[in-house]
Formats: C-alpha cells, sequence, structure tokens
C-alpha cells in the first residue's frame, strides 16, 4: 500500500447524469462544460468560443465617467499625468497599458513605479511629493491604491487629482480620491474578478473610444500571472490575448521570445512559468523600471538588450529563492513530523522581493498557511509576504487582527505586510489560534478536485484534444485532473539524478505514458503488477513528429496489499529500502535473530493477533504450511517482503515415487540385504536416482517398520505390517516441505501473489468489517 500524499476529491458522482446532450462534444467533455456551470448548447458556444463581443461596456464601471473626463481635461490643457503602477508582472503590464493608452489619446504622461525596498508597496507620501514638485497635477495608479487612504488625502493636500484603478480586496474605508475605478466598488458592473491589467484595459477602452486590440498583448500577461479566476471576461481577455501574443510584433515580445526561446504559439503555461516570472524578477531584485522600458520599447535592438538584461536578473533570483527557501525549511518547527499550524519566519538579510515565492515553497512543502519577513534592525520592522492553503483566507483571518500590522494588504490566499518586530510572535500566536479555532486536520491536506475517473481505452488524441478547447487553464478554470486505475506495464526510474518515475499503461488497444516528476523516492515501493491509482492531466507529447498520449502524474496511491519479492537475492540491503517514518518488523520460523536493513526480529510464533506493521519482512521458510497461514491470520500489514532463501533444497531433489518405492522393496526382497554405504551410489547412477532418494526410501521403510537397518545393512523384515507410505512421518514432513517450497519459493511472483492473496485480502476484508461494525 501506498498513502497519497494529498487528499483526493472526486467531484462527481457515477450515478450522475446529463440532464441534456451539448452537441459537437464528446460525453466526457460534456461533464467538464457541465461541472463548471455549464448545461446548454448556447453557454456552451460562449464558453468554447471567447469573443470580444462578450465584454462588457467600460462606461459600466462606476467612476469611469469622471475619470476619462478628467483625463481629456488634462489633454486640452496639456497638464501632465503620472501612472502610479506595481513592480509585479500585473503592475508592470498595467502601467504600460495605461502609459500607451495616455499617449495615444495625446497626454503628456511618464509613469513611475515604487522600489519595493526602499519605498515599499503602493502608492507613499513622498512619491506624490516627487510628483507635485515635478509639476504633475493628475496621477493615475494602476493595480494599487485602493488602501491608500493616507496618501490618498496627502495628495488631495497638494492639489492633485487622483484617480485610482485598482483590483485588490476592498476594505472597510475607501480612500478619499477624485474617482476610483474599481470592478468590486461597481454594482452595475457584471464582473468583479478582473486583473489589475483588465481595468486599466478597461480604462483604455473608454479613453479612447475603440476597442484597444493593441494592447492585448499586454493584457494576457498580467490577468494569466497575477492568478485571478480564468472566468468570465478574465476568460476572453486570456483567450483572444494568447492569440494576439502568439503572433505580436511587439519589440518587447519579440525579444523575450528570443531569450526564453519559445518558439510558435504561447499558451497559459507560457506566461505563467516563463514570461511572467521573468517580468516578476526585475521587481523583485531592483526598480521594476526596465520591464517597463521592455513592454514600451520601440526599437528591436534596445528591446533585446533589455531582455537578456531582465533573463539574467531572473536567473539570479532563482539562485537567490532556493538559497533563502532552505534557510527557511531549517527554521520551521516541526513536531512529531508536522508544522505549526501557521509557519511565521523571519530573518535579517532576506530578500524582500523574494519572500512571497519562498512563502510558496514552504505552503507546497509543509501543506500550512506561511509568512515569511524580511528584518530590517535598523527601522524596527519586519516586511515579508504570505501565502495560504485554500481552507485559510489569508486576507480575511489577518483583517482580524489588523492592529498587528503597520501595512497589510492582499488576497485570501496571498498577501504582503509590514510589522514590528515586536508583533512577529503575537502575529504567529494570534494566527495560530485562528487556525485552531477555524480547521480541521484535513484542512491541511492540499486538495486534488478530480474531474472524473476515466478507462485507458476512453483516453484518445482526439479526445484530449477536445478537452484542450476548455483552455485557458487556470484559476476559476483549473486543467482537469483524471483519475486512473491501472497497472503499469512497465516502471522505471528517468532523469539524470533518477528522482522521476516513468510508468507504460497498456491495454489491447491504447497506451499511454505517465510522467511523475519529483517521485523517484517511490520506486523500490511499487511491488510488480501492483494496481496503481494515479491522478494527474492528459495531454499529448509530440517529440519528432510522433505524437503520444500522456498523463502528467500529481499524486499516486496503491490501496492494495503489496508483495516484494527478494528471493534468493543475495543483496537485498542495497535493494530493499525502508521509507521513512515507518515501522517495518522481520519474522523469523527458525530461530533467525537478524534481519537485512536493520529491522526487529520477531519470532513467528511471539506474533500476537492485531500486531501491526507497515511493511513485513519474511526471512526464512516455515516447517509447516499453517505456520504461515497462521501468521498472516494474526498480523496487519500493508506490505510483504519476500526475503528468504535456501541452503538446502528439497525441491530439487528427486522426489520417490510410489513406483520407486514398490521397485526398491522387491530389489530388497530379491537380494536379501543391501548396503547403505557401499551399494547406494551405485545403485543412484545406475538408475538414475539421486543418492538422497535412496537414503530416504531406506529411512521411510524404516519408520514403517518394512526394514531393518543396522551398521548400514538393510534387512527386509520377515512379517511386515500393512501401512500405507503417508503414514510415515517422514514421508509427510517431506512432503510438506516439497509443498512449501514449490508454493513458497519456486513459484513465479504472480503464483505467489495469487498463494498470498487468499490470506491477505481475507484479513483485509476482516480488518474493514471491524472497523466498520465499530462505527
Amino acid at each position: 500500500m501506498i498513502q497519497s500524499k494529498m487528499k483526493w476529491k472526486f467531484t462527481y458522482s457515477n450515478s450522475e447524469e446529463s440532464s441534456s446532450v451539448l452537441p459537437g462534444v464528446t460525453p466526457l467533455t460534456q461533464q467538464l462544460l457541465e461541472k463548471r456551470g455549464i448545461h446548454n448548447a448556447e453557454a456552451a458556444d460562449r464558453f468554447l468560443k471567447p469573443s470580444i463581443d462578450q465584454l462588457h461596456d467600460p462606461m459600466l464601471m462606476e467612476g469611469m465617467d469622471i475619470a476619462v473626463a478628467r483625463v481629456k481635461e488634462a489633454i486640452a490643457s496639456d497638464q501632465s499625468v503620472l501612472v502610479f503602477g506595481d513592480y509585479d508582472a500585473d503592475g508592470v503590464t498595467s502601467t504600460s497599458v495605461m502609459v500607451e493608452a495616455l499617449r495615444k489619446a495625446g497626454a503628456d504622461c511618464d509613469f513611475y513605479i515604487p522600489n519595493r525596498f526602499t519605498e515599499g508597496y503602493g502608492p507613499n507620501k513622498e512619491a506624490f511629493q516627487f510628483a507635485y514638485d515635478s509639476g504633475y497635477s493628475l496621477i493615475i495608479t494602476v493595480d494599487t491604491g485602493i488602501a491608500a487612504m493616507e496618501e490618498a488625502s496627502f495628495a488631495k493636500e497638494l492639489g492633485i487629482d487622483l484617480i485610482i484603478t485598482d483590483h485588490h480586496e476592498v476594505q472597510e474605508v475607501l480612500p478619499d480620491a477624485y474617482a476610483i475605478i474599481h470592478p468590486k466598488t461597481s454594482a452595475d458592473y457584471p464582473f468583479q474578478e478582473l486583473a489589475g491589467v483588465g481595468v486599466a484595459f478597461k480604462f483604455a477602452h473608454a479613453l479612447l473610444g475603440r476597442f484597444p486590440k493593441e494592447f492585448l498583448d499586454l493584457v494576457v500577461i498580467g490577468t494569466i500571472a497575477d492568478l485571478v479566476p480564468l472566468k468570465g471576461e478574465n476568460r476572453v481577455l486570456a483567450s483572444i490575448g494568447l492569440q494576439a501574443i502568439s503572433h505580436s510584433a511587439r519589440p518587447g515580445i519579440q525579444a523575450l521570445r528570443k531569450v526564453c526561446s519559445i518558439e510558435g504559439d504561447m499558451n497559459e503555461e507560457t506566461i505563467g512559468f516563463t514570461i511572467g516570472p521573468r517580468l516578476n524578477a526585475v521587481g523583485r531584485l531592483q526598480d521594476a523600471t526596465p520591464a517597463v522600458d521592455l513592454l514600451l520599447s520601440e526599437d528591436l535592438e534596445e528591446a533585446e538588450q533589455i531582455a537578456t538584461f531582465i533573463n539574467q536578473l531572473n536567473q539570479e533570483r532563482q539562485k537567490i529563492v532556493a538559497s533563502i527557501a532552505k534557510e527557511a525549511e531549517e527554521m520551521v518547527s516541526v513536531e512529531n513530523g508536522e508544522a505549526e499550524n501557521v509557519i511565521v519566519v523571519a530573518k535579517e538579510g532576506w530578500n524582500p522581493g523574494v519572500l512571497g515565492i519562498v512563502a510558496s515553497k514552504l505552503v507546497r512543502q509543509f501543506d500550512r498557511p506561511a509568512i515569511v519577513l524580511a528584518i530590517d534592525e535598523e527601522k524596527g520592522e519586519a516586511k515579508g509576504s504570505a501565502r495560504s492553503i485554500d481552507a485559510f483566507d489569508l486576507f480575511s483571518n489577518c483583517m482580524e487582527i489588523r492592529h498587528r500590522f503597520i501595512h497589510f494588504g492582499g488576497h485570501a490566499q496571498a498577501a504582503g505586510m509590514t510589522l514590528a518586530l515586536d508583533q512577529i510572535e503575537e502575529l504567529r500566536s494570534d494566527l495560530i489560534s485562528l487556525a485552531e479555532e477555524k480547521l480541521s486536520d484535513d484542512d491541511y491536506q492540499q486538495v486534488l478536485d478530480i474531474e472524473t475517473t476515466v478507462e485507458l481505452e476512453d483516453i484518445s488524441l482526439k479526445q484530449i484534444e477536445e478537452v484542450n478547447k476548455l483552455r485557458p487553464f487556470g484559476m476559476g478554470n483549473p486543467k482537469p485532473l483524471f483519475h486512473l486505475k491501472h497497472t503499469p506495464k512497465e516502471v522505471r526510474l528517468i532523469g539524470s539524478k533518477k528522482n522521476h518515475l516513468k510508468f507504460q499503461f497498456q491495454s489491447q488497444q491504447s497506451r499511454l505514458d505517465g510522467i511523475a516528476f519529483g517521485m523517484g523516492d517511490l520506486y523500490q515501493q511499487i511491488s510488480p503488477q501492483a494496481a496503481l491509482d494515479v491522478v494527474g492531466e492528459l495531454g499529448i507529447n509530440e517529440w519528432n513528429g510522433r505524437k503520444n498520449l500522456q498523463v502528467m502524474i500529481k499524486d499516486l496511491r496503491v490501496i492494495e496489499w503489496q508483495l516484494f519479492d527478494h528471493r534468493g537475492s543475495k543483496h537485498i540491503e542495497k535493494n530493499l529500502i525502508i521509507p521513512p517514518n515507518q515501522t517495518f518488523a522481520a519474522v523469523s520460523f527458525q530461530g533467525k535473530d537478524q534481519s537485512p536493513c536493520d529491522v526487529p526480529v520477531l519470532q513467528a510464533e511471539s506474533v500476537e493477533h492485531g500486531d501491526s506493521y507497515d511493511g513485513l519482512l519474511i526471512i526464512d521458510l516455515p516447517k509447516r504450511m499453517s505456520e504461515m497461514t497462521e501468521l498472516l491470520s494474526k498480523i496487519e500489514t500493508r506490505k510483504v517482503y519476500a526475503c528468504y532463501h535456501i541452503q538446502e533444497s528439497t525441491f530439487l531433489k528427486t522426489w520417490p515415487s510410489r513406483d520407486h518405492f514398490k521397485w526398491f522393496y522387491g530389489m530388497l526382497l530379491k537380494r536379501g540385504r543391501f548396503n547403505l554405504h557401499e551399494e547406494a551410489d551405485l545403485l543412484a547412477n545406475r538408475k538414475g536416482w539421486d543418492k538422497s532418494m535412496v537414503e530416504f526410501i531406506s529411512e521411510v521403510f524404516f519408520e514403517l517398520d518394512f526394514v531393518k537397518i543396522k551398521d548400514g545393512i538393510i534387512t527386509a523384515e520377515s512379517e511386515p505390517s500393512q501401512k500405507d507410505l503417508r503414514e510415515s512421518s517422514l514421508y509427510l514432513q517431506r512432503e510438506e516441505q516439497l509443498q512449501i517450497e514449490r508454493t513458497l519459493y519456486y513459484s513465479t511472483y504472480k503464483e505467489l501473489k495469487s498463494w498470498f492473496d487468499q490470506y491477505m485480502n481475507q484479513r483485509f476484508k476482516q480488518v474493514k468489517e471491524e472497523v466498520t461494525n465499530g462505527l
């Protein structure tokens, strides 16, 4: 048995029946659409074919008319406009969209992105003072500002009109700004989940009075990179944006393609794992201005220089993240194999720009909400980022203890914060208490939402291509996870470090490759012919023009008991790896006191009913088969390792038939005597027998009083009694030993597994019934 690392949530029922039939799609695709709330042909068509006409009128957004009028006033009166952005990918693309839109509208404008290290997140008074001193009379924020209460008041004091465009969570009080454009403050706007760049795009649409398709290659980056739900307008913007960026002539996009070696069309994974991280890296390590310069550049040579620089920064960022993550992991307090309910780690010298990534790594490793803080002793403050698990809403829980923070903002799963050093322990204590109050043990296990169970025969290129019509996948429209139960034809380790697994699943009609990254440690725990349950994403692997079906495995398990065959192995210690945190024992039937792999040895007769172990090593064979069956009836285990070998085999010796006994007795009657010491070898050679068979026949006859043996001379009894050969204990003992060896040692793996199944499956059934009755 192998336990799954995550909690599998089967989000469907086998009894579910579709209420309607969607034309043009397979039943599996229909099921996926219905899980997404799509139950009729019209809704399916809109979902599968996102288009511009599905977008809402930007003027429905509250404050849009006021904001557009103010910008046009600034253009008419030659007032300078400053775009105040943010340093992540969403902020950078939002800034670029807004600057380009303003310039196309005829505005005199520039942009300002705060330095993460010297200014922190969001608007600040020093920046607004700089804007005032530089002659700006209008500031437009993008992807930030909804929590800038003091800064908005300060702008008003300076005489600067402030237009806030943002999408972050709205707090109790709104800033006193000239206008606020935010989906969640607009009761009449139908969609509230836009990214910052989506809001900026809406502003650009309203300002220019037309649909600005030239910005779609920027909109898709911020929308996907900021992990907003890819449904509604976000799905449309991401879908048509991917088409736009795949064919974009923008020098900055072309330069990014080159340094990232991107060929062909881009998809959401290209944005999420290649483009987005590089744009984010700039603001994480320094001023984010070069990222905006890249996207606004009109010169390809200049753009390539900036892109090369950004790519180098990203490589540096990766090294810094790895270093800090290692330190942070070592600081996590772990008791009984589990971390605290909420992880809070802090250290001086950590780069604040990468702490969100480190927090994400801690969440994935420990399945706990995590806050990672960089300590600034000089200021007496700690600043950092937080990431969370699905069950713990960071924003709402941190708002309950808002007094602990100097600054705080974010979403349910991600947040940024600044607090005094003396508040770190209080913060940890408060959040642990909130987690203990609101979460159960199950909440700390990562959940895999499984769309459906599929049979190997149901998976085809056509089906996977149809599933891909649901793209782009992301938040709100996750890439479907499928459950498959099948015995792999082959399991092997791959990768330079041999830390990944590759499976080959095959039936008469279908073949599917399975890849499990980072699961190489399970290789020794998967027995041959084990029925494997896997959960993963179906895809197509194309190599040299060939397309192969593939499942990218996220988690796996083996529910049934497993048999590992090490019979006769002289190197068990090398091939048998005991999994950490599991209890193993070895059992001996013949009094052995040492076992492979330094696990404790139990004598079979001392095993008590109900003794339980994760794994059981059987290190020698019993003298009677009943000893083995009795052991299996008493002990509870999910893994049996056959580790025994035979020094002197009964099975390999010739087993005498009744005719052999009959011939030997007749020969003895005819000759009158037989010298066992001198004539056994001669007889064995002449008859093609084994000498031991001659000796065995003699011993059985002696036990049955058919013969006398004295000093090796065998003579027949004058009046032998009538007895059957099976009345001889030696005969029966030899017969049983032969059966033991034939069944437990010389059998094939399949035969041995089948024999054990009789007793192991019966034991599992009994345990299951006991648990059920107990409940």
